[in-house]
């Protein structure tokens, strides 16, 4: 298939490196180091699930140089969602597909209006991979999977085509409730994502010291309260079952992507993660005390420490 990647950070690059090394056509879209980097060097995965390097990738900056698609991974850092989704129409033709593969839980209805509701895909990732340096992406841990599905539950054939033709190379299914699917990614990295990042600490030692681990559950708790407010249907007994895989999965020096940005003076996914479960939490009339303390403990470093 013909897949554009936008844009190659540590999700997009690593899906599309591996749907590139098994013979689909792949465009990257970069900018900056990583894109010099990988225009000289090629791309690196460094991955428990097997190395790979691809010397020359179709890499750009200028999706109009790319032109209509078959698929786009749409993955670009949450704060560019409008920006990324308007550089994106190029890549548009009358049956192309956009999956966001984004944090958050409202990537779906920001692109909508952009790409247009007939093109955009809700979609959901689990993954934890790092751009390590400029061309190299280091991807740990067991999981490395994507979800999607029809915004409004209906057959489609572009995103069964994407899924039958992707699914010997990379671990990719079709959801029967993307709604339901985004709320319980949501709610399991909300809690990583805030645990990690307010006790500088990684997942080990969270999951290991009661206090942390409470701190874990109950952001988790709220954030899942909030979903089931909204009419999402959450199972109660969700917590505690994500608790135990991430007892059963997590490596102990797993941190979630915001504490290794927060750790390198990166800007934060804040806003729409603690931030967005505080929001609706105010919105629903549902208390959020722990999320609320996390985005408020975090606030100053949401756009980043760097000079």
């Amino acid at each position: 298939m013909r897949i554009a990647v936008m844009a190659a950070g540590a999700v997009g690059g690593y899906f599309g490196a591996r749907l590139a090394a098994a013979g689909h056509d792949v465009y990257f879209i970069a900018r900056g180091a990583h894109l010099e980097a990988m225009r000289k060097d090629g791309l690196r995965i460094e991955s428990g699930h097997g190395d790979l390097h691809l010397p020359k990738p179709n890499v750009t900056d200028d999706p109009k140089s790319v032109g209509p698609v078959d698929i786009v991974l749409f993955a670009v850092k949450l704060w560019d969602t409008e920006k990324g989704a308007e550089a994106a129409r190029p890549l548009i033709g009358p049956n192309t597909k956009v999956i966001t593969l984004q944090n958050g839980v409202d990537s779906y209805e920001r692109i909508a209006p952009i790409v247009g509701k007939e093109h955009a895909v809700p979609g959901v990732t689990y993954v934890v991979a790092t751009v390590v340096r400029p061309g190299v992406i280091k991807q740990t841990g067991p999981f490395h999977s994507i979800i999607c599905g029809a915004a409004d539950g209906r057959p489609d054939a572009g995103l069964e085509a994407f899924v039958n033709a992707a699914k010997a190379d990379i671990n990719v299914s079709l959801s029967d409730n993307i709604e339901r699917d985004r709320w319980q990614k949501f709610v399991f990295l909300t809690g990583t994502s805030g645990a990690t990042s307010v006790t500088r600490s990684s997942m080990g030692p969270i999951l290991a010291d009661p206090d942390m681990r409470a701190l874990f559950r109950n952001i988790m708790a709220e954030t899942l309260a909030v979903g089931r407010a909204k009419g999402v249907a959450l199972d109660p007994g969700y917590v505690d079952e994500r608790l135990a895989f991430a007892d059963k999965n997590l490596l102990p020096g797993m941190k979630a992507s915001m504490g290794n940005d927060l750790d390198r003076g990166n800007r934060l996914e804040l806003d729409w993660l603690a931030g967005q479960v505080s929001r609706l939490g105010k919105e629903l009339k549902v208390p959020t005390p722990v999320n609320d303390t996390v985005y408020a403990a975090l606030k100053l470093f949401r756009m980043g420490t760097r000079a």
